[in-house]
């Protein structure tokens, strides 16, 4: 626990950097830490010929466009894990319309604010944003027709956890469209344990036979995925981790990186969610009530 701890914590003060560096004028990739930050920029797809896009709300820090795939409807009620500065939640906001809502959920105060102010300063009145841990969402259970996130999943230690509460907070038969990154082979481990690859998504991947297992093990169902693409490391950034020697190891070893969209359903018929809160219980050592 301590050590996942460590891990938000180098996340949460990550992502409010670059929320401080896009108010700057610099977006994502100014100032000493210019390649590094490729490590975020390399991923991210264009959304600018998307419907309901905001430029202000864009720090390019996805992997994918999840709302694309995401099959929602007007009236839904969508809600975004990791939201950052809201660019998920404004997309999704023009496909649920007026009558639906949007929630969007995040950790890092800075992003709320942010995502809030653009909410605010656009007259978006069906967007929320709570501040929360995606491990422990911030909602009620089975409230969401869709739920929508693009690169998060990774920087959380307990991917199990937040996708037990995916299932729990998704209504009977609702569905999820996911962007993330995954791997196939083994990364060296000098990538692994650095803190700002972490922190860019990379270091935290898992094996993709692992991310879908967690999920058809919570009982999802319909599982597939939408789209995928290779994600191929600047060279700069390999060689400011790796030697000569690994280097070459690395590129013969075949080991792919990848950024993929999963789709999957809540069955219709998952009445209650009780096995899931009995699990969290288990966890948290609650009994489910109070005194």
């Amino acid at each position: 626990m301590k050590n996942e701890n460590k891990l938000k914590d180098i996340v949460k003060d990550k992502y409010g950097q670059l929320v401080e560096d896009d108010a700057a004028g610099c977006g994502s990739c100014c100032g000493p830490s210019d390649s590094r930050n490729k490590v975020y920029n390399i991923m991210m797809d264009d959304y600018s010929s998307t419907e309901g896009y905001l430029a202000d709300a864009d720090l390019g820090l996805g992997c994918g466009l999840p709302t694309a795939f995401a099959k929602i409807k007007p009236g839904d009620t969508v809600i975004d894990l990791g939201s950052g500065a809201g660019n998920d939640c404004f997309v999704a906001r023009h496909e649920t319309g007026a009558e639906g809502k949007v929630i969007g959920i995040d950790f890092t105060p800075s992003m709320i604010q942010k995502a809030r102010s653009h909410a605010e300063r656009h007259g978006f009145n069906n967007v929320e944003f709570r501040e929360g841990d995606i491990e422990d969402m911030p909602v009620n259970s089975n409230v969401a027709d869709v739920m929508v996130s693009n690169c998060v999943l990774n920087l959380v230690p307990n991917k199990n956890r937040v996708i037990s509460e995916i299932y729990r907070v998704l209504k009977p038969g609702g569905h999820f469209s996911i962007s993330d990154i995954v791997l196939r082979g083994e990364l060296p481990k000098s990538l692994q344990e650095d803190a700002e690859m972490y922190a860019g998504c990379v270091a935290g991947a898992i094996q993709q036979s692992e991310y879908l297992g967690l999920i058809e093990k919570q009982g999802f169902q319909n599982l597939s995925i939408q789209k995928e693409k290779p994600i191929q490391l600047p060279e700069d950034v390999l060689t400011a981790h790796l030697s000569p020697e690994e280097m070459t190891s690395y590129e013969s070893a075949g080991t792919g990186i990848y950024s993929i969209t999963v789709y999957a359903e809540k069955p219709a018929d998952a009445s209650s969610t009780k096995e899931v809160d009995e699990a969290i219980q288990q966890e948290t050592g609650g009994s489910g009530c109070c005194g």
